[in-house]
């Protein structure tokens, strides 16, 4: 994706906002269509029959004729795309699409070449139904099929045009990178860098504390409410902002300075999911704890050093040249000795062998171990470490 920012006259964005409300309509009404389908029934509507019901809706109800027929149609081609993947396994189900989290539309054919160059940084784009939007021009423009507009919390509106990204080409010298990931150090490479992501300021940390408590004490459904989302939506988005050119700068500079790239193997999404609830046997309809503060903090640590995103665009920009090693006792195995044992993490951020003496960063020393992709090697050759106070007690004679 090839992304601008778009910037519609107040008419304009009552017109955007009006095409993602039909966007989103066909998207919830062919969810429901879905949905309602069991397996004693006929099979439920495809793309085509859909786009026929649309036709018909279109010419018996006047409201929905006003809104453009190709937004109507790609919502639902989008929709029977993500019902394949459902079914592929590569994403999660489809879900409802709600008005202000998820505004939006897809715009493809001859529409899409309707773009005008207007100057140096600014061009304009013909939407259906809209006109002509301006956006501003920070690289070229690709030759593009399609472009879908979106909207995000904080009211910005975006075009993106959907383009398969070059990928960058190896270097060639044959040199190797491990990468570990963690929250205190967003990236530890094996060179010994630490890279840290840029989050929120401490000023900026200490106005969203103020605006979450100024939230809970406003009415719902008042302006007042409303301003106070939209001033917590844009810290969030300038964090969001923040992160994601840091993960642009980062991965491009990987994928440009090494032939391969290694990786932990982590599942991101499960790792991030709230615990389930320990029901009490003794209470009925009672519950036990189940840390389930302390693993929302973990959550956030993970998901604002980006983990995920780095490995995307990792894969994006070096293709075939991403490897992704098991994480299994990386922080516990001696990068110079390849000795295990759980005291060599003598804290979060120091590695001391109790094997050989060699001292380093933990977190370095774990990306050492990623890069020599031997994860699963050191752990075989070394023999299991018993705890002192596991140890059998031999009975003494009389």
């Amino acid at each position: 994706m090839s992304r601008f920012r778009l910037y519609p006259t107040p008419p304009q964005q009552d017109a955007l906002l009006e095409q993602c409300g039909y966007a989103r309509y066909v998207w919830n009404l062919a969810l429901e269509q879905w949905a309602m389908w069991t397996p004693d029934k006929t099979a439920a509507p495809g793309f085509a029959e859909q786009c026929r019901q649309l036709t018909e809706a279109r010419a018996v109800f006047g409201w929905l004729r006003t809104g453009s027929q190709t937004v109507q149609q790609q919502a639902l081609r989008d929709f029977d795309q993500a019902v394949r993947n459902f079914y592929a396994g590569t994403h999660r189900r489809p879900t409802w699409r709600k008005a202000g989290l998820h505004e939006g539309f897809r715009i493809v054919g001859s529409q899409a070449s309707r773009i005008v160059k207007l100057s140096r940084k600014w061009a304009k784009v013909n939407v259906p139904k809209v006109g002509s939007v301006r956006f501003r021009l920070t690289r070229a423009v690709p030759d593009a099929k399609s472009y879908r507009i979106t909207r995000d919390r904080m009211g910005r509106w975006h075009i993106a045009f959907a383009v398969i990204p070059k990928s960058i080409p190896a270097p060639g010298g044959g040199e190797v990178v491990g990468v570990d990931r963690g929250v205190t150090v967003s990236a530890a490479l094996s060179t010994g860098e630490l890279l840290t992501c840029p989050g929120l300021s401490e000023t900026e940390q200490e106005r969203l504390k103020q605006l979450q408590r100024r939230l809970s004490r406003c009415r719902r459904g008042s302006n007042r409410r409303r301003r106070v989302q939209v001033a917590i939506a844009k810290l969030h988005a300038r964090a969001g902002d923040r992160r994601k050119d840091w993960v642009e700068k980062v991965s491009t500079d990987l994928a440009g300075r090494f032939d391969v790239i290694r990786v932990e193997d982590l599942r991101v999404a499960p790792m991030t999911r709230r615990p389930r609830p320990k029901p009490d046997p003794e209470r009925p309809g009672a519950y036990l704890p189940n840390r389930r503060r302390a693993k929302a903090g973990l959550n956030r640590g993970i998901l604002a050093n980006g983990w995920g995103q780095l490995v995307v665009r990792l894969e994006h920009k070096a293709v075939g040249r991403v490897e992704k090693i098991n994480p299994a006792y990386t922080s516990q195995t001696c990068s110079v000795c390849g000795h295990r044992a759980p005291g060599n993490r003598e804290s979060q951020a120091v590695f001391r062998c109790v094997a050989c003496g060699h001292q380093a960063n933990a977190d370095v020393n774990a990306a050492i171990n990623i890069a020599a992709g031997r994860a699963v090697r050191a752990r075989r050759e070394t023999p299991p470490w018993v705890s002192p106070k596991r140890e059998p007690q031999h009975a003494t004679s009389a």
